[in-house]
């Protein structure tokens, strides 16, 4: 009998995206150098904090769409606090080579005070205090309508973050971010690239995943998770496709972080290049859905017709290798292809183990991929 496939979750729902088995662990006693980690604490005024929101000197990651999970009230009773001059907890930054802030955690914190100050393109603010449970003489207020002190109150506010240097190295300054978050809803390893990445890297990403052949290709999986996922994948094609499956070493998050530095350079990998490789993930996804229709990165031995979740180790491997290849030359032998593919998620243990348990594993990740490149020059020679 079949293994049932568990799946992702989000906000109790059950998402239509295999849940991954990585074991990719860090391992958090690894001999960092105490020299190379280099965090100082410093004290910001909240009107400190907007004005390098305007002038772009803080860098809130647009686009990170946990933002949205805040309700009404959560946003309305943190300014309360702020009014009550309860201590808000430590903030994280990281800071780049010109100077600019990346905030890593309290992104809904500074998101919420610039919203209520400034947001909505309306003077008055963003938001009314509603569901206030201490100063309801305040309810139902916008910013411009609180008193004077009120405003001088939350301009004044002093804030505490961490800042790490520019200096230290990246696979260090994620492990720290790693270690520090674990309040609320832990920010998942593509969450923490998002916000600790550059815009070059957070725009392409994003252009990926709003093609058109994504969005087929993957059968709306991906379309009401905001975890990321999608940006997660997107990001392992260009990973493996700049880099090759023969030079993946472990783990999985520092592969990813190498290539999420390349495109954030245009003199590591220019703006053609990234037109190319943008071509080329469009071209993965189309081929992938000639071959295997709505059962595209879902496992489909044969005899079995019901729809899978989406995986993301097929995903890697079938968009990489099948970017190499013309659509019209796909097209003709996909029946066949998706025979041979059928084939091995039925009969070959190795190759289901690779696409199932412990896929950030190196050898796994090489076989998945050999064997994808194997059943594909069967069918359709060399490239």
């Amino acid at each position: 009998m079949a293994t049932e496939i568990k799946r992702e979750t989000q906000d109790d729902e059950t998402l239509d995206v295999e849940l991954e088995q990585l074991d990719d662990f860090h391992d958090i006693d690894r001999p960092w150098k105490p020299e190379s980690i280099r965090v100082t604490t410093k004290a910001f005024s909240i009107r400190n904090m907007l004005d390098a929101m305007e002038e772009d000197s803080l860098d809130l990651a647009p686009d990170f769409q946990r933002l949205q999970v805040w309700k009404p009230v959560q946003k309305a009773q943190l300014i309360e606090s702020i009014l009550l001059q309860i201590p808000l907890p430590a903030f994280y930054f990281a800071e780049d080579t010109d100077g600019t802030l990346r905030v890593v955690d309290g992104l809904q914190r500074l998101s919420t005070v610039r919203d209520f100050v400034k947001g909505g393109g309306d003077q008055r603010g963003g938001f009314e205090l509603n569901g206030l449970e201490y100063i309801q003489d305040v309810a139902g207020l916008r910013f411009a309508d609180l008193p004077p002190l009120w405003q001088r109150r939350i301009y004044n506010t002093q804030i505490v973050a961490n800042v790490i240097d520019p200096s230290t190295p990246t696979p260090v300054m994620y492990d720290i971010f790693r270690r520090i978050n674990t309040g609320g809803t832990p920010l998942n390893a593509q969450e923490i690239r998002h916000c600790m990445s550059k815009p070059r890297s957070r725009t392409f990403l994003k252009e990926l995943t709003n093609l058109n052949e994504f969005d087929e290709a993957t059968g709306g999986a991906l379309r009401r998770q905001r975890r990321m996922i999608d940006r997660e994948v997107a990001l392992r094609f260009c990973a493996f496709a700049v880099f090759g499956p023969d030079e993946y070493i472990e783990p999985m998050d520092e592969f990813l972080w190498s290539v999420t530095e390349r495109i954030d350079r245009p003199e590591s990998i220019g703006d053609r290049e990234l037109d190319e490789l943008k071509a080329r993930f469009r071209r993965g996804l189309t081929n992938s859905y000639l071959v295997f229709g709505d059962h595209a990165f879902r496992k489909w031995p044969l005899g079995a017709q019901r729809k899978q979740p989406f995986n993301r180790a097929l995903f890697e491997s079938w968009t990489v290798v099948l970017s190499e290849y013309s659509s019209p030359a796909v097209k003709k032998a996909a029946s066949r292809l998706a025979k041979t593919a059928r084939s091995a998620m039925r009969d070959d243990s190795d190759y289901i183990s690779a696409v199932t348990a412990s896929t950030g594993d190196r050898r796994r990740v090489r076989l998945r991929f050999e064997q994808a490149q194997v059943m594909t020059r069967s069918v359709l020679g060399d490239k």
